[in-house]
């Protein structure tokens, strides 16, 4: 008779269920574990073998077949190895069928019989919720799990905790979720000297999660501004965080089970590679792109990338979602993030300024933005010149508005975006907006279509680009909080346009 249990398998944030079906039959003693099982799997034999040896319990002499179904779906990970063992103590007799069967598990065991954390336990407990099953966890997993407040969630301590637990020998009580954490300080944009104008373009990308670009010399302040973007954001929704944390939760980044309401910044170095951006590599991981989900992404030296790894973001920016494809399947992360570039003017970085310029000007700084293919360049909303700040100015006091100002008029903004697209659940911002909806919520009076018009054709517009223009002249209008869009926005926005970094 197969005694059967549960556990999951990872594709992408979602946790696919997998049946664990044991079975012990008469033969030559073997232990063998089929279902397409990856090299961690497959090494589950020897470590529950010495678990339960641990625990005093024998294997018996006869043929055991763990089979992981669907048999076609590829098994990853240690995480197997608690319901494997589950499953093989209920085919001996030494648990309940029924009791094994109505729990979803997952842990790595120890040679000692404990259990070791893993990756992936807030997804899991998702995926027992819809199956109205109980997870069985270890310890330190269950203040991650436990915010699934739809499941009970027992995080034990070893395996004879858990068979404990499912004899009634001695009852674990569930766990309770972790410590929300506190959303960290941020730098203040009063710290900036001067930038004016980036400060406003910072202000706008963050009110309607338009993607922004910097351009300007060394020492300029484009790093400084996109740090202090994170605290121009509001906080992230129930939905968002617990959406944001299964992707933290699958790359191990979850401290103590504490999901943060803070929304992510991640600054990936130039060198990093196509895997570490986008995702992939062993287990198919979520790359930087879906751990800024929510967030925002910024790209120092945005030249400096590869050539193919800023080909790669074009989708993402356009769909909010990145598909990782790999031979046996294909995984899909969401990556819904706010874009921040910055770079120089040319490789020496002084091209406005003639007394440091190299005597390749001007065509040092053509061919070192040309870097940025048109078609990319076409996707940042906002695009800004940095000048280098004087001298006056950073010996002058902190002027200008400070961080908490201006957080307030985006949450404003946020929340006149949130009604405005509650009923369309494809879009949560202005920058979301396309078709029939963005020419709903952002068409312009007739004297700003005029201008629009007209710019379009002396510029040479492309479509992507007149369409970014009306969702940035309509985040312009909800901070001014008009519910109409006239010139003067769509002014606003063209300039922010019409620049000579159109590429």
């Amino acid at each position: 008779m197969v005694a059967r249990t549960y556990t999951v398998a990872f594709e992408g944030i979602e946790a696919r269920l997998v049946e664990v079906q044991c079975a012990v039959s008469p033969g030559l003693p073997a232990f063998s574990i089929v279902g397409l099982p990856d090299k961690a799997v497959s090494e589950a034999r020897e470590r529950i073998r010495a678990a339960l040896g641990a625990l005093s319990i024998a294997l018996p002499s006869k043929r055991i077949t763990i089979n992981l179904s669907p048999a076609d779906m590829p098994k990853e990970g240690s995480h197997f190895d608690l319901p494997i063992a589950l499953a093989l103590l209920a085919a001996i007799d030494v648990l309940a069928r029924e009791d094994v069967e109505g729990v979803v598990s997952l842990g790595e065991l120890s040679l000692d019989g404990s259990l070791v954390p893993v990756l992936g336990a807030l997804p899991a407990a998702l995926a027992a919720a819809e199956e109205d099953r109980a997870l069985i966890c270890p310890l330190a997993c269950g203040p991650e799990a436990a915010w699934v407040d739809a499941t009970a969630v027992i995080a034990a301590r070893s395996l004879d905790a858990a068979v404990a637990h499912l004899t009634g020998r001695a009852p674990i009580a569930p766990a309770e979720p972790g410590e929300l954490i506190a959303q960290m300080g941020h730098r203040d944009l009063a710290d900036v000297r001067g930038q004016e104008r980036a400060k406003r373009a910072l202000e706008i990308a963050a009110a309607g999660r338009h993607h922004l670009l910097f351009v300007g010399t060394p020492g300029s302040g484009k790093s400084m501004l996109a740090a202090r973007l994170p605290g121009l954001l509001p906080p992230l929704s129930a939905a968002e965080a617990l959406e944001t944390s299964m992707i933290h939760s699958l790359a191990g980044q979850l401290e103590a089970g504490g999901i943060s309401r803070t929304r992510p910044f991640c600054e990936p170095h130039h060198t990093a590679s196509m895997a570490a951006i986008i995702g992939g590599g062993k287990g198919a991981k979520p790359g930087q792109i879906s751990l800024a989900h929510n967030g925002v992404l910024f790209m120092d030296e945005f030249p400096e990338f590869s050539r193919q790894v800023l080909e790669t973001l074009r989708q993402p920016i356009e769909t909010g979602e990145v598909v990782v494809a790999r031979a046996a399947a294909h995984i899909r992360y969401p990556c819904r993030f706010l874009l921040v570039a910055a770079a120089n003017p040319c490789r020496c970085g002084y091209l406005p300024d003639p007394a440091r310029a190299c005597a390749r000007v001007p065509a040092c700084g053509e061919e070192y933005l040309s870097r940025i293919s048109g078609p990319l360049m076409d996707r940042f909303d906002l695009r800004i010149e940095v000048p280098p700040v004087s001298f006056a100015n950073l010996d002058a006091p902190p002027a200008g508005e400070g961080s908490a100002t201006v957080a307030k008029r985006v949450a404003a903004a946020r929340a006149v975006q949130e009604r405005r697209y509650e009923e369309h659940p494809h879009a949560r911002t202005n920058a979301d907006a396309e078709g029939a909806l963005l020419d709903e919520v952002a068409a312009p009076d007739a004297e700003g279509r005029e201008l629009l018009v007209r710019a379009a054709d002396r510029f040479g517009l492309t479509a992507r680009g007149y369409h970014r223009i009306l969702r940035v002249a309509r985040t312009i209008a909800d901070l001014a909080g008009d519910a109409h869009i006239s010139r003067p926005h769509v002014a606003e926005a063209l300039s922010f346009r019409l620049t000579s970094l159109r590429g």
